[in-house]
Formats: C-alpha cells, sequence, structure tokens
C-alpha cells in the first residue's frame, strides 16, 4: 500500500464481512461490525506510518568505533550486523546496580526469543546491558533463552550516545543501517513520559512487546497498574 493509493471504505468493507458466531445478539454484531471498521483503519494507519518510517532521510553516521564483550570475546559495533546491512539494537535493564532484569524487558526479551532464527533472515539482532557479559549470560541461562545474541557495554560509550546521557538504566530500541561501509543511525523509539496520554502508560505504538499486544484484545485489557513479575517467569 502506498500513502496515497485510493481505497474502499473501511465501513463498507466491514458490512461485507459475513462472519458471526453462535448465538449472538443482532447489538454484538452491530458493534463488533463497527469495531472491525475502526480495526481496519488502524492496520491502514500502521502501515502508512511504516511506509513514511521508511521514507525517513538518512540518519547520523556512527563515527565512534563502539566495543562491546560478547561470550566469545570482545566485538566491535560493525561486527554486530554480520553479514546483514540492518542492525537492530535493544539496550535492556539490566545493569551492575540491578538485583534482577528489568521483569518488562525480560518479558519482551523471552517472547522474542523463540523468533530470533526468523528475525535474523532479514535483519541482525542484538540485545546489549551494562552488567559484565558473565552476568548477562547467567542471566540468560536462568531464564532459559536460547536464541538471542547478549552483549555488554562495559565502558557505556554506546549506552550514553544512544540511549542516556547519564548513563541510567533505561531501555532503548534502536535500529541501524550500513551501506558501502558507513553505518548510520535509522530509527529509535523517542516516546516517553512527556509524549503519554491522561492515565496511559507511555507505550510505542505499534507495541513491540507481544505481551501487551494480546492483553489489548482481552476485555481486562492490560490495565493501569499491572506488569509483569519475574516469578510468573516473564
Amino acid at each position: 500500500m502506498t500513502i496515497n493509493q485510493t481505497l474502499a471504505p473501511a465501513r463498507e468493507l466491514a458490512a461485507n464481512n459475513d462472519v458471526s458466531f453462535p448465538n449472538e445478539s443482532d447489538e454484538y454484531r452491530r458493534a463488533r461490525t463497527a469495531l472491525l471498521a475502526e480495526e481496519i483503519e488502524l492496520r491502514r494507519h500502521i502501515e502508512r506510518v511504516a511506509e513514511q518510517r521508511r521514507a525517513l532521510p538518512p540518519g547520523g553516521e556512527v563515527t565512534k568505533e563502539y566495543h562491546f564483550d560478547s561470550a566469545d570475546g570482545p566485538v566491535t559495533f560493525a561486527d554486530l550486523f554480520g553479514d546483514k546491512d540492518t542492525l537492530v539494537v535493544y539496550s535492556f535493564m539490566y545493569g551492575p546496580d540491578r538485583e534482577q532484569g528489568c521483569p518488562m524487558c525480560t518479558s519482551t526479551m523471552s517472547s522474542w526469543d523463540g523468533d530470533v532464527p526468523h528475525i535474523e533472515q532479514r535483519t541482525a539482532f542484538a540485545m546489549v546491558a551494562r552488567s559484565p557479559i558473565e552476568r548477562i549470560m547467567d542471566y540468560a541461562r536462568e531464564r532459559g533463552w536460547r536464541s538471542l545474541k547478549l552483549y555488554s557495554d562495559p565502558s557505556g560509550e554506546y549506552t550514553r550516545d544512544y540511549v542516556s546521557a547519564e548513563d541510567a538504566d533505561m531501555p532503548g530500541y534502536r535500529v541501524f543501517t550500513r551501506a558501502e561501509g558507513t553505518i548510520r543511525h535509522f530509527w529509535g523509539h523517542e516516546g516517553g513520559p512527556g509524549t503519554a496520554d491522561p492515565g496511559q502508560d507511555p507505550h510505542e505504538a505499534p507495541d513491540l512487546s507481544p505481551l501487551w499486544t494480546i492483553l489489548d484484545t482481552t476485555p481486562e485489557g492490560r490495565g493501569s497498574d499491572w506488569y509483569p513479575r519475574l516469578d510468573d517467569r516473564a
């Protein structure tokens, strides 16, 4: 789909939907059809945003040679790309002063762990934290992660440049590209408390956590004050 493409009205597509379920009332079906039209509009808006994201002009060049520790030894930022031209780096909250990993980061990464073989068919995918690599790998074994590529940012230089200038224990999702030897920052989520609507957590749109996406389909929703707990194997 392109931004200027003419599409059939969402209400028309929804009205032509012939799905129904046993014993539902006419009131339910009318409300569900109205909701379907909104879902179609939401899908289209998500695609428009994704197309606008893909059309961003070149981002800032990465001029520093960041160094990380892996389970197999030191690596450079360029090494994280492997044989791919695009790299996703997720900085998760597991700094040296944190007793356990952030439950929300842990939940998200646990869901990603099973998708890594599929993700890596298209793009490189790296997880970075500020704890020593030995501590990170111990945590990965505890959580049962098998596929995630895990790295330590021992100097904190990458973290200060792309996650928190104060080297705070914060999450950060960043995408980088490499072309003809030049690495550039492509996109990163920039939401936060200042962009949140009243009564809502400042989550991304679309949400990168399958946990929230699934809960949003339930009558209880994600709630306003619930977060996963590590003792529930987040």
